[in-house]
């Protein structure tokens, strides 16, 4: 298990744990130390390099990666051509790193070279445009880079803009993004969406609004996003509008969507999804286990979810009942600086 944190406080780096997908125990193996916060991580898709973004530095670092010992070895280190990069995704070729640009409202494309180094950018891409609510919206803020299931489309969040920027995406071409015939799609105003979530079923797609607290749910063709529900992520009684929602997973057989708020909440808001026509039903919440709860995982077996509290440096491990879709908390807590995000590769 791979964690990524910021730097600022008592984190060294990139953390690297085993994780028993069986009995839901973990203990720390490693740590890629000197980095400054390398806080979204992802791993290639053969598996041998695994990459992080540095919002600070406005770079992307790129690591060997031996799973049979849990090492990492920084390769280089690659500016991004743009402010703040705060998340990556990888095709599914391992040809091309897209990074997310949240300080420089952006997304920057850089090639994979064979020895799993960061090549230069070879695309950055301006975003355009502001939203309602001027404490977070004044200008364009890009949070997410999401392959389609294809692999052929390329669906960019811009909490600024309140749209999902949508591009073709020709791993071969000198400059592989294009704007899609449908070039974006816009949700309700000051919503401010920030991570997207393909469904297994490859027909429908869900957003965060992080700042209005709801979740959108679509009908997704290729190339094309359908709104077809907007729901809050709590009860109609609640009074608040601190939300500060973060991130959204949906579970292996693709029966329950789990959302996480941060703010006054921190809680992670269970949906479950209709087979007939994905729309989703507010089931309940269960509180993280700490505060600010950024960033979350499901095992692929389904057994757990983990909970990363960035503001209590901890991750919470649940256990999930597969039928209700409920969330137990296990009593294993995992004591880590700043964590923001956390995957098992």
């Amino acid at each position: 298990m791979l964690v990524g944190t910021y730097t600022s406080g008592e984190s060294k780096g990139i953390y690297v744990y085993k994780f028993n997908t069986a009995t839901g125990k973990s203990e720390q193996v490693s740590v890629a130390e000197g980095l400054k916060d390398p806080s979204f991580v992802a791993v290639a898709p053969n598996g041998k390099f695994v990459y992080a973004v540095s919002e600070s530095k406005s770079s992307v670092y790129a690591f060997a990666w031996d799973a049979a010992v849990g090492k990492l070895t920084l390769l280089n280190e690659q500016p991004v051509g743009s402010g703040g990069p705060c998340q990556l995704s990888i095709d599914k070729d391992g040809r091309h790193i897209i990074t997310a640009n949240y300080g420089g409202g952006s997304l920057s494309v850089l090639p994979i070279n064979a020895d799993g180094t960061a090549g230069a950018a070879v695309q950055v891409i301006n975003q355009k445009g502001s939203g309602p609510v001027t404490s977070r919206q004044k200008e364009p803020h890009v949070h997410q880079i999401v392959f389609s299931p294809q692999g052929t489309k390329v669906f960019a969040t811009d909490l600024g803009t309140d749209k999902i920027m949508i591009y073709d995406y020709n791993p071969d071409a000198a400059q592989p993004l294009t704007p899609a015939k449908v070039p974006f799609v816009s949700i309700t105003p000051g919503g401010g969406p920030r991570h997207l979530v393909f469904h297994p079923d490859g027909k429908h797609a869900y957003v965060v609004h992080e700042i209005s607290g709801h979740v959108t749910a679509f009908e997704y063709r290729v190339g094309r996003l359908d709104a077809v529900q907007t729901i809050s992520s709590n009860t109609a009684d609640y009074k608040g509008d601190n939300f500060g929602s973060a991130d959204i997973h949906i579970s292996p057989d693709g029966k329950f969507l789990y959302m996480t708020n941060r703010g006054d909440l921190n809680n992670i808001a269970i949906y479950s999804i209709s087979r007939a026509n994905g729309k989703l039903t507010l089931v309940g919440h269960e509180p993280s286990g700490g505060k600010g709860p950024r960033n979350f995982l499901i095992t692929k077996n389904g057994d757990f979810l983990l909970s990363a509290n960035q503001a209590t440096n901890n991750i919470v491990v649940f256990k999930r009942d597969k039928v209700t879709g409920k969330l137990k908390d296990t009593g294993e807590n995992i004591k880590v600086p700043a964590p923001v995000c956390v995957i098992i590769p």
